[in-house]
């Protein structure tokens, strides 16, 4: 294998990885975590929305080909505000979610106890998730497009789809550490403000939505 070859995958892997860290994108699955208290299903979202990233990322990828810069001026930057908008609707059933928040009462040797509570939203996001990854794989394509247009020999259409693949296998490992991270804490450490900690996590996708559509 070449060395530009070799370059070329740890180059997708790369961005993939750093791309799934973008701010909109932790935020919004952030808003499905904070409601897990289980890690399993946690992984599960995360990976549901890398696949609707991945979707959305190929089929960009062809139309990019065939049309090159004019759909990307014409189009794709137009979906920066149906981010936002996802993320200020994503805010508001996270925070709706924070009314269902209670708490379970028991009796150990002889001493009532009480257990705050909340609905796993997690464990049933996935087909919300794969949306979401659609969504934003519409709107933040910055390091696919850098892959794919850099000066890094992708000149064929099944090279650049090869390399979304890559790229996607990194946006895959980023989310999925992401998930098991934000899971953990908040069933480990958080669990006693859990209803604070996703009512934190609807304010902050609100609070962003609104500055993207400000464009700030």
């Amino acid at each position: 294998m070449a060395i530009l070859e070799i370059g070329i995958i740890f180059l997708a892997l790369a961005l993939g990885i750093k791309h799934s860290f973008d701010a909109d994108h932790l935020i919004a699955v952030s808003t499905y975590l904070t409601r897990a208290r289980k890690i399993r299903p946690a992984i599960k979202t995360g990976m549901y929305w890398a696949t609707g990233h991945m979707i959305t990322a190929s089929i960009i990828t062809f139309l990019l080909f065939t049309f090159k810069e004019v759909f990307l001026v014409k189009y794709l930057s137009g979906f920066e505000s149906l981010v936002a908008i996802m993320l200020i609707v994503l805010g508001i059933f996270a925070l709706k979610d924070v009314r269902k928040f209670h708490s379970h009462s028991h009796r150990h040797e002889g001493v009532e106890h009480s257990h705050p509570h909340a609905h796993d939203a997690a464990d049933h996001a996935h087909k919300h998730m794969l949306g979401v990854g659609v969504v934003h794989g519409l709107a933040s394509n910055d390091e696919l497009l850098i892959l794919l247009t850099a000066e890094i020999g992708l000149t064929s259409l099944f090279g650049m789809l090869v390399g979304v693949l890559l790229f996607s296998v990194g946006v895959v490992a980023g989310m999925t550490l992401f998930s098991i991270l934000v899971t953990y804490s908040v069933t480990k450490y958080a669990n006693r403000i859990q209803y604070a900690v996703i009512a934190a996590s609807g304010l902050l996708s609100i609070a962003y939505g609104v500055l993207m559509l400000a464009g700030i």
